[in-house]
């Protein structure tokens, strides 16, 4: 099936068989290395991506279901504020997660510019890390907060 959207901001049109995963087609076709699979099952994040503006976990969705959308990796991501933030507070350690966990923090702060300890927590409920724990993402999140309302560059 030929399928037709935008993919950081470009706009693709490609043939993509229509049992394939958005997270394989994502991935292996385009490219896009952010996007992970840990799990398939759509319980650890890893493969978290924007489909117009909204958390969605790459494994459970079909390719075919991108046409006329809009998608958002953190390869999109023209503002560094959330990943320079995760940086800062020392919110990543092997890194596998840490796409997804940036990406959810980008839907949350789309919606709610200053979240609360608990929307934090709610709103990264969906992403799993075996190393840093998670106070330290949660950290930075509430410094990607501070960031931005310092007046950092906006996206």
């Amino acid at each position: 099936m030929i399928i037709k959207f935008k993919l950081n901001g470009k706009e693709i049109v490609k043939d993509v068989p229509v049992h394939k995963r958005a997270l394989d087609f994502l991935r292996d076709d385009l490219g896009v290395l952010s996007i992970k699979e840990g799990c398939g099952e759509g319980e650890c994040g890893a493969c978290t991506i924007l489909v117009d503006g909204k958390n969605i976990h790459s494994c459970l969705m079909l390719a075919v279901e991108l046409d006329g959308k809009e998608v958002l990796t953190v390869e999109g991501l023209k503002d560094k504020t959330i990943q320079n933030a995760f940086v800062e507070a020392g919110a990543i350690q092997c890194g596998f997660c840490t796409p997804g966990f940036i990406i959810s923090t980008k839907a949350l702060l789309n919606e709610n510019k200053n979240p609360s300890s608990e929307e934090i927590k709610e709103a990264l409920e969906g992403n799993l890390c075996r190393c840093t724990g998670y106070l330290k993402i949660e950290e930075a999140v509430k410094l990607a907060v501070k960031m931005y309302n310092k007046g950092s560059d906006k996206e």
